[in-house]
């Protein structure tokens, strides 16, 4: 059979209908990422106005329907007939690509929406979408179906002179959002709460319809960024007081850092330009690290807390324990990759080392008593390094020959591409020699723990580098750690974090979980980190045998073969329970287990960050409020 290929095969898209026919293109996916990243795109054009210093107020309703409406008191977008196109400008911006005021002309110094096709792509994916404008004492309205204008613009009554302002609402398309359509409160709250928090004064409300009553949640911010490293430091206990928070504009970039050191020992900075995220950093976050390196050696030597023959603090060694928020303003952004996750402009790098430079070096002048806090923090850092470097050279030269380098204990794979392989790590002997028998040889490596590892929340480098259990999985990952993270060498392309279905088990995972995240965060963005979903129950009748992962799921079972005393009914306690073929087929068997796999979204990075600070670190009042909030989630509690 031939397929025709010529000029006429060459198919020109009309309109939106690119949108439709490759979304991914241009909201990253489809599933609920996708769906959640729609109402963004409305609020940033929202967010704009109050960066132009129009709009204080932003509403944002999920409807019963699973709609959404989102409400502004910015100018309005303009319902003025655009020249260049024939139609009403408001009509340009949602079925247009690539129109709106972000391009120069003067509509918005800078903006979020880089590429202008926010409000056009929202559009195009959804069912309907209704615009209402107030803007002259009038009120506009027009209304779309899945892209296509339904009528033109037309005016549906008056409002007050004064009032100015945009109602969105939108409702996705089913056909598109096939996984789901239906919005969570939780991820929407903690987006708009980091929005609030990057635009000092500007008020964000969220109210859910759905339930018996309406849930809102206001967030308020006239501290800014500074409120937000309160915020983040809320679990952890402050080294001092007050934050540090450092403006200047330099080169045309508004520069805004706050930063506060805690007694922990990880480094939490974020960094966004124009309210983006950019979980890559770029050239401001390396702007910022010089700045802060640079002025606090040269204060510590100034001041000669560090001794002539001592070295210079490393930028490792200061940031220990530091929480930081580094938000520039940049009229033209321009981003590595198509994702914004990293930031190119060098004109931002000077800035911000500029302005940090200049006024943390005049903070540091007048509170003599943090900088040496800081300092003396810095130097037990850089000692705790220096010991854990020279534990990693050991296990270097130890790993220097292949064949010595993986740890006794771990029963590796026979196949040599990564791509094939997946390493179960189980804790407790006996479910390890269970595991090693039901594996398949050939993909499955199998790494018993002993026990609880070290919780690397609460301990130091040199600490966790000493630490037999994770010392095993570092060396049987390959990839190495922090600065040394080399993805392109790691072992296995799953890691499946596999433990006992009750809550030591779930400790265990989430102790697991802590280190992956605090060490090889790229591994669990990359999607290669699973947890293993080991069955609850087992039921045995007349010699056929049903397992169950839930209690909803036991009852269906029940239901189907019928309730009476044949009925054999097991509640896995653990692991080490099953022999090698239950394990194997419940939970190894690529064609029957359940794996869910451990995703980290970059628009709740900060949010995972304080998650992890809260149930792992030292402070016993967040945590507990932390439980009491989401105890009504919790299944299958076994205690």
């Amino acid at each position: 059979m031939s397929v025709e290929y010529g000029a006429d095969q060459i198919q020109i898209l009309e309109g939106l209908e690119a949108v439709r026919k490759r979304p991914g293109m241009y909201i990253g996916s489809t599933s609920s990422r996708g769906l959640h990243h729609l109402v963004y795109e409305i609020v940033d054009n929202a967010v704009d106005e109050a960066l132009a210093g129009f709009c204080d107020h932003i509403e944002v309703t999920i409807n019963e329907d699973n709609s959404i409406t989102v409400v502004d008191n910015g100018r309005g977008i303009p319902v003025g007939i655009n020249h260049k196109a024939g139609i009403p400008a408001v009509e340009v911006v949602f079925t247009i690509l690539h129109a709106g005021g972000k391009f120069g002309g003067g509509g918005y110094k800078v903006s979020g929406g880089l590429h202008g096709v926010g409000a056009s792509v929202v559009n195009a994916l959804s069912d309907w979408l209704e615009v209402e404008i107030c803007q002259g004492g009038k009120v506009y309205k027009q209304r779309y179906e899945r892209g296509h204008v339904c009528y033109p613009l037309k005016e549906i009554g008056t409002c007050d002179l004064e009032k100015t302002g945009t109602k969105v609402t939108f409702k996705p398309d089913a056909t598109i959002f096939t996984e789901t359509t239906v919005y969570e409160f939780d991820i929407l709250k903690t987006r708009l709460r980091e929005m609030a928090f990057l635009t000092k004064g500007l008020k964000i409300s969220l109210t859910d319809l759905r339930g018996e009553e309406p849930h809102t949640r206001t967030f308020h911010y006239e501290g800014g960024i500074r409120e937000f490293v309160t915020y983040l430091n809320g679990s952890k206990v402050p080294l001092y007081d007050k934050v540090m928070y450092f403006e200047g504009t330099k080169n045309n970039v508004y520069v805004e850092v706050a930063l506060q050191h805690n007694d922990s020992y990880n480094e939490s900075v974020f960094s966004f330009v124009n309210n983006i995220n950019t979980p890559e950093g770029g050239t401001h976050l390396v702007g910022f690290r010089n700045a802060l390196t640079k002025t606090f050696n040269d204060y510590a030597r100034s001041n000669k807390l560090l001794k002539d023959n001592e070295p210079n603090l490393s930028g490792d060694d200061i940031r220990e324990g530091l929480t930081a928020i580094i938000s520039v303003k940049i009229e033209d952004p321009q981003f590595e990759g198509q994702t914004k996750q990293k930031l190119g402009n060098s004109e931002a790098r000077s800035a911000v080392d500029s302005v940090v430079s200049e006024q943390l070096t005049y903070f540091l002048e007048q509170n003599p008593s943090v900088a040496k806090t800081i300092v003396e923090k810095s130097v037990l850092a850089q000692r705790a390094r220096e010991a854990a470097r020279r534990a990693r050279d050991l296990t270097r030269r130890k790993t220097a020959l292949e064949n010595t380098a993986l740890p006794g204990k771990l029963a590796d794979c026979s196949d040599k591409d990564p791509k094939n392989c997946e390493i179960y790590i189980v804790e407790g002997d006996s479910a390890g020699g269970s595991a090693k028998k039901a594996r398949s040889r050939a993909t499955q490596a199998i790494l018993p723990l002993r026990g609880k590892i070290l919780n690397v929340e609460k301990a130091r480098l040199d600490k966790i580098f000493s630490n037999a259990e994770i010392k095993a999985m570092i060396t049987a990952f390959g990839t190495g750690i922090h600065e040394d993270f080399d993805i392109s060498k790691l072992r296995y392309h799953k890691i499946v974090i596999m433990t006992d279905a009750d809550v030591d088990g779930a400790h265990i995972a989430t102790l697991m979980l802590t280190f992956i995240y605090r060490f090889m965060p790229e591994l669990i963005k990359q999607g290669h980190v699973y947890l293993a979903k080991p069955p609850l129950y087992k039921l045995e009748k007349n010699k056929k045998v049903w397992y169950a992962y839930s209690d909803e799921e036991l009852a269906a079972i029940i239901n189907e073969v019928g309730r009476d005393q044949n009925n054999k009914i097991q509640r896995y306690k653990g692991l080490g329970e099953m022999d090698a073929e239950q394990l194997w087929e419940t939970t190894m068997d690529p064609e029957h287990r359940i794996l869910l796999k451990v995703c980290m979204d970059e628009e709740t990075e900060s949010e995972v960050d304080l998650t992890f600070t809260t149930l792992m670190g030292d402070q016993v009042e967040p945590r507990r409020k932390f439980i009491e909030e989401n105890a009504q989630f919790v299944k299958n509690l076994d205690i």
